[in-house]
């Protein structure tokens, strides 16, 4: 441990692709002094630690790239469409060393903890190794969804076989074979990992809280005369997705699903079922977040497959969506995932008519007063979406307020990138910004490139320190609900409401803006035009 205290321009937290971003982009384009803590023992965020069976990308990986290396996007050869963890993390680890990123990262090194200088206006950080460092600006690359969320079950303590979270898979994989496997949780980690333990365990057993409309991936090899066509026109498809609303090549329909023929929609639905990925979710008739009645018929669509696909009636019936709109949750992407409850060794609990989960005892789970043994049990209850990452920091603004007094009601911020009593403090992806509702390296992209040119904008005019004002951030705030209770979305008890953790504050955590990351990127590029509009310069 060193005495003395290490000075930097900016200390970034976190090394996936904000981090590494935020690095490259500070360090080469503005020269400045970065250091990048991370937790992990090398680079990668969400693609380091999601290491469960199946774990792959939701978006086009021609897509699910960094768009600023022009060269390797050319270079880059994906081996499928949906290509699976260790492939991307193989790209993440391939991008530092390109760009010789990890001389500047502290690896195996966790943030405890940063309060703001007030006197100094700089930010003193503190690590678990016992490191203390100044930064005039704190960079929170964390991720949306790193803080995992383990319920409290009763007794879990006594299981006497192994248990596993999804989100800290042991690096050396686990063997299910001639093993009896709970999984916990239907989400879109679940539904990549149930079909793949399927195959591997002697019996599996789903424990299903809530049931999920799921659309099928339709993952494989991309045809190589769509590869070479997509690598030609690179420049359209960057300035596509950047002035898209979701960060993908995904349009809606632009008429109401009520106006249709039921023999139109029911070809429209067939073409967007087949083509597989996201287009059932963010291509669909442009009134399916607005009008129950548009609504219903999308559902019933998926509800029709899955009686089609589920061969035990009973069972199909637990698997059918209730009591919420489609769309209003994250969208999994399934392969095989209805067909797996077809198998002998496969059974699904489900709370609502099963019972739920009392206890987990030393042979395994009770439920409905029953019990079910068990040599593993598998969680896959997600996270603390968004607000969980940057609490966890332990940070302090000015009088040594923390963001958790701050957000005792839900998210304050400014764009998602700045919190008012909070200076010279960037959140990348932070709550209401677009994040979650978008292809993640699209919206990264546009924080990092936006908060470096702020930067730059700063050490030009001589200001040294940023700051939101409250009236902007309570003003964005309000903007923020009102577009989002505009839909459907408030209705479901999804982890965007924060419903997913016992006594977090209900609020919608991401934007969704009237026309999505395309639309914020303008609203964005315009305050800083403005002379950074809603923000004090001192």
């Amino acid at each position: 441990m060193s005495n003395s205290t290490q000075n930097f321009d900016a200390i970034v937290i976190g090394a996936g692709f904000s981090g590494l971003y935020m690095l490259k982009s500070l360090r080469d384009r503005l020269g400045l002094k970065v250091r990048v803590y991370e937790a992990g023992e090398t680079v990668g965020g969400t693609w380091y630690w999601n290491r469960y069976p199946g774990a792959r990308c939701d978006s086009d990986a021609y897509i699910y790239c960094f768009t600023w290396d022009k060269q390797m996007l050319q270079e880059w050869e994906w081996s499928e469409r949906y290509p699976e963890q260790p492939e991307i993390l193989r790209y993440l680890e391939h991008v530092a060393k390109r760009h010789d990123l990890k001389r500047d990262i502290k690896f195996n090194t966790r943030v405890t903890g940063a309060e703001f200088d007030e006197s100094a206006n700089l930010w003193r950080v503190h690590t678990d190794t016992g490191e203390d460092v100044t930064a005039q600006y704190l960079i929170a690359a964390v991720g949306s969804l790193s803080t995992t969320n383990m319920p409290q079950f009763k007794g879990l303590e006594t299981f006497k076989g192994k248990w596993y979270h999804t989100s800290r898979f042991p690096h050396t994989g686990v063997d299910f074979t001639a093993k009896r496997v709970a999984v916990v949780g239907t989400g879109a980690t679940a539904v990549q990992a149930i079909p793949e333990i399927a195959q591997q365990a002697k019996h599996l057993t789903v424990f299903q809280r809530t049931a999920n409309y799921c659309v099928p991936a339709r993952n494989g090899k991309v045809d190589p005369e769509i590869s070479q066509a997509r690598k030609a026109d690179y420049d359209g498809i960057v300035q596509r997705i950047r002035d898209s609303f979701f960060g993908q090549e995904h349009y809606f329909i632009p008429k109401s699903a009520l106006e249709a023929t039921a023999e139109e929609r029911e070809r429209e639905f067939d073409r967007m079922w087949d083509s597989g990925g996201f287009a059932f979710w963010l291509a669909n008739y442009q009134d399916m977040f607005f009008s129950q009645e548009a609504n219903d018929l999308c559902a019933d669509y998926i509800k029709r497959k899955i009686r089609a696909t589920v061969k035990d009636p009973a069972v199909a019936e637990k698997l059918i969506p209730k009591g919420y709109a489609y769309g209003t949750k994250r969208q999994p992407l399934d392969t095989n995932y209805y067909e797996t409850f077809n198998k002998d060794n496969v059974l699904l609990v489900d709370a609502a008519t099963d019972g739920a989960i009392e206890e987990i005892t030393e042979t395994g789970i009770r439920a409905g007063g029953k019990d079910y043994p068990f040599d593993i049990i598998v969680f896959a209850t997600g996270f603390d979406a968004m607000t969980g990452p940057l609490k966890a920091l332990n940070l302090k603004g000015r009088g040594g307020r923390t963001l958790d007094e701050q957000w005792r009601d839900g998210p304050h911020t400014y764009l998602g990138i700045s919190v008012a009593g909070f200076p010279n403090l960037f959140t990348i992806t932070g709550p209401q910004s677009p994040s979650v509702l978008t292809n993640m390296p699209v919206a990264i992209e546009q924080h990092v490139e936006w908060v470096s040119e702020c930067i730059d904008a700063m050490r030009k005019s001589g200001k040294s320190v940023i700051e939101a004002m409250p009236e902007a951030q309570e003003k964005w705030v309000a903007h923020v609900n009102e577009v989002v209770n505009m839909t459907l979305m408030t209705g479901a008890n999804s982890w965007y409401m924060s419903a997913n953790i016992p006594g977090k504050p209900r609020a919608f955590l991401p934007y969704l803006g009237p026309a999505g990351v395309g639309g914020y990127r303008k609203t964005c590029d315009e305050i800083a035009a403005k002379d950074y509009e809603g923000f004090v310069l001192a």
